[in-house]
């Protein structure tokens, strides 16, 4: 299921500077010239090891229905672009090549994660939603897979719809979450749409709605006795929430042959009250009643909680993981890298610019990682130009772009293509995958990363190396560039 699948036609997201520079391709000539561009982002997100790959599927969506409607075609029409122009808009048909890593892939800086190959019109195009699309879910996706290790194996719940951004940032943030490995969400239509857990308990006004708070947990308690979880914060939460929650567990759920879920506790200081509320718990006989926290929580928070011992067996999270608020930001960027001429060659492009971190790397590209294979561990991912062969098992010497003369040769490794074919001369072979497999091919590949890596605090750098050939064609459009200056 995708939004983009309603009647919304969305083929005008769009920046007007991609229509812009689409009539000016094709006032000059260029309608038929061949160009190559890559998404990739330059800084990982809260300052990580590495981000998680998320959105393909939507991206797949939104190529498949590129349109312009007449109603479109009108309102250009009133911006002055001229009738030849309208009317190859009005006939336009999909013809690139598109290639992107798989969704749940670990991805690190400046390593492309989606690669298009296609008349330069289409190509540039394609760079706003395309940004939109892996920016934000793949942003998502890294929050939440954060959350979900700071969780030691706890399950952890994505409660974030309420503080959402916009519709489908609920939607499509409840997605990528689940992607990063989230149990479940509050978002209902995810559940119907998606077939990811819908999961949720009380709001505090259901217990005010009743006399006592007793009363509204009785009340639940019938309702739905075989997943009763009960919000135990309303007034106190030593004092009457837990021992109405026992009380009502006793009167309602255990005659009905079922045991209690749990508790939630979603405010005050969640560690101490989990520590209280598990010992009376234990004692009145309900050692296996779980106890979710909730209330505004982070990577951060859930580690300081589980370091001061806190009792809690899973945790609901919500707006500090559905706007990745600590890190708001995915910096993905789409750029040329290169051209084609008359007789199908590859004419590189480069970006240059004083700030180094802003030069690009020319060329059509391939991306593959390397495996040790004793433990199994990615040692490196290696950008090398699409016309020279992958590594093949054979030594092979890493050094770093910039540094060089870190270098490190591998023996003994395994190399693995990143990049997949998702759309070819314009027609879609991209097959989806059900989220929990994607889920769980998330979780296995984070599984081949260092421990030093997958830290929060100041991770080791994994190195995205070039090829000794691309270095070279680099380092020679630098001089040549430079030379012109």
């Amino acid at each position: 299921m995708s939004y983009f699948d309603s009647n919304l036609n969305l083929t005008m997201l769009t920046d007007f500077y991609e229509l812009t520079m689409a009539n000016g391709y094709f006032q000059n000539g260029f309608k038929d010239t061949i160009g190559y561009y890559d998404m990739f982002y330059r800084h990982t997100p809260d300052q990580g090891g590495f981000a998680i790959m998320a959105g393909v599927e939507q991206v797949v969506d939104y190529l498949k229905k590129l349109k312009f409607t007449e109603e479109d075609l009108a309102y250009l029409k009133t911006r002055g672009f001229d009738d030849e122009f309208l009317d190859y808009l009005r006939n336009f048909k999909f013809e690139c090549d598109v290639w992107a890593i798989p969704e749940g892939t670990p991805i690190f800086p400046n390593e492309p994660i989606v690669k298009v190959r296609g008349p330069v019109i289409q190509g540039q195009f394609l760079e706003t939603m395309i940004l939109l699309i892996i920016n934000h879910q793949s942003l998502i996706a890294t929050k939440a897979n954060r959350i979900v290790r700071a969780a030691e194996g706890r399950a952890v719940m994505e409660f974030g719809s309420r503080r959402a951004q916009s519709s489908t940032a609920a939607i499509y943030g409840a997605r990528a979450s689940y992607i990063g490995g989230c149990v479940g969400t509050a978002c209902t239509i995810d559940g119907r749409d998606y077939k990811i857990p819908a999961l949720g308990t009380m709001a505090h006004s259901w217990v005010q709605m009743f006399p006592t708070e007793l009363d509204a947990f009785l009340a639940y308690a019938r309702e739905y006795p075989q997943n009763c979880t009960l919000l135990v914060d309303t007034y106190n939460v030593l004092k009457s929430g837990i021992p109405n929650a026992i009380e009502a567990f006793n009167r309602e759920v255990v005659p009905r042959g079922f045991r209690p879920a749990g508790i939630r506790i979603d405010s005050g200081d969640i560690t101490y009250l989990s520590k209280k509320a598990r010992k009376m718990l234990d004692e009145a006989g309900f050692p296996d009643c779980g106890i979710v926290a909730s209330n505004s929580l982070d990577e951060y928070l859930i580690g300081d909680m589980l370091d001061q011992g806190a009792e809690i067996t899973s945790f609901g999270v919500g707006e500090r993981m559905i706007t990745s608020s600590s890190s708001p930001v995915m910096d993905g960027v789409y750029k040329l890298s290169g051209i084609e001429d008359e007789d199908g060659n590859v004419i590189p492009k480069i970006k240059i610019s004083e700030n180094v971190t802003k030069i690009t790397n020319p060329c059509s590209k391939w991306v593959y990682r390397l495996y040790d294979k004793e433990t199994g561990k990615a040692e490196a991912d290696v950008i090398a130009m699409a016309d020279e062969p992958a590594p093949d098992g054979s030594p092979y010497l890493l050094f770093d772009p910039d540094y060089t003369w870190k270098q490190k040769t591998l023996e003994n490794y395994e190399c693995r293509a990143l990049l997949e074919p998702i759309f070819v001369h314009g027609e879609c072979v991209y097959e989806p995958k059900p989220l929990p497999e994607l889920q769980k091919y998330c979780l296995s590949q984070i599984d081949t990363l260092w421990e030093e890596v997958t830290r929060f605090e100041h991770p080791h750098n994994y190195y995205v190396d070039l090829s000794q050939k691309l270095w070279d064609e680099k380092y020679r459009l630098l001089k040549e560039h430079s030379a012109k200056v």
